[in-house]
């Protein structure tokens, strides 16, 4: 292969280079001696939940330069987000410690339950969690496993929010954004998110995220998740389901969500990520024990 490997960080010329993907595989086509056939390429996303495939002629390796700017405005972006979601926290805490005396006001944020089919996104994720102080149990697993197992961790783990993603996509010469078989893994998100209403019906007491890149967003949300992707069947980032859940999990039971202000803290925005109503899932404390 023309100078390409396993790892590298490549972009698609036909698309502008519009993405920055890793190599995942390399696939030679040996099905004829005497004809050449082009070698394809399985691509993952770097910061969106995408998995594609290209032709070797279509890739190209991106300039040294080129990354470190775009590294370090991502980075910029999400430490900039991350600080904002900070920032209004603490003057939603301010304004509750108003009511009690401050020292005496302790909370619980709601928990997460967060499944996906991706180790690299997930440990993102969980480094995002962290930074947001969002307790979270983390698990990795297949698309197709995730609707098989989903009822079992809701068991063992009993959280108050439910995320389940990894990757999706149209399949290529689709064009039936209504039908679930143009997805590649869209019916796997809708039937987990099926079983996890079979554990909890209310949208309320049990919320779920689920969907990736291009998900179909109806089909998802008429299952039964309270939020979705992709509206728009766009790609969406990577951190999306963290900065959603951060809004629930530290919103406080007595509120309804602002569906606009949920998804103005994501990444993509509202042709990525859309939801229903959703009650939030912080509990205020009085008084705070003086033995911790």
């Amino acid at each position: 292969m023309g100078g390409f490997s396993i790892g590298d960080l490549v972009v698609r010329k036909s698309y502008g280079g519009d993405i920055y993907f890793k190599i995942t595989d390399i696939i030679g086509d040996e099905s004829s001696a005497s004809e050449e056939v082009e070698t394809k390429v399985i691509l993952k996303g770097v910061n969106h939940r995408l998995i594609a495939d290209a032709p070797e002629s279509d890739l190209e390796k991106p300039a040294l330069e080129n990354i470190n700017v775009d590294t370090l405005e991502y980075s910029k972006n999400i430490n900039k987000n991350i600080r904002k979601i900070l920032t209004e926290r603490k003057g939603s805490y301010s304004r509750s410690k108003r009511q009690y005396r401050s020292d005496e006001v302790y909370g619980r944020p709601g928990k997460v339950l967060h499944i996906d089919a991706d180790e690299e996104y997930l440990n993102t994720c969980l480094k995002t969690y962290k930074q947001l102080n969002i307790d979270v149990v983390a698990k990795l697993m297949n698309e197709n496993e995730q609707p098989i197992r989903v009822l079992e961790l809701l068991n063992e783990v009993k959280p108050d929010i439910l995320v389940l993603t990894g990757h999706d996509s149209m399949i290529k010469g689709q064009t039936d954004f209504t039908n679930i078989n143009s997805y590649r893994s869209s019916k796997y998100f809708i039937e987990a998110v099926k079983q996890a209403r079979s554990y909890e019906p209310s949208l309320d007491d049990l919320v779920i995220f689920a969907g990736a890149c291009q998900s179909y967003y109806e089909g998802i949300i008429e299952a039964g998740a309270n939020f979705a992707s992709s509206p728009h069947r766009v790609l969406i980032h990577a951190l999306d389901p963290v900065f959603v859940c951060e809004k629930v999990a530290f919103t406080s039971i007595n509120k309804v969500l602002s569906i606009q202000d949920t998804i103005a803290n994501t990444i993509t925005g509202i042709k990525g990520i859309g939801g229903l109503e959703t009650r939030g899932k912080y509990r205020e404390g009085f008084p705070k024990s003086p033995y911790i």
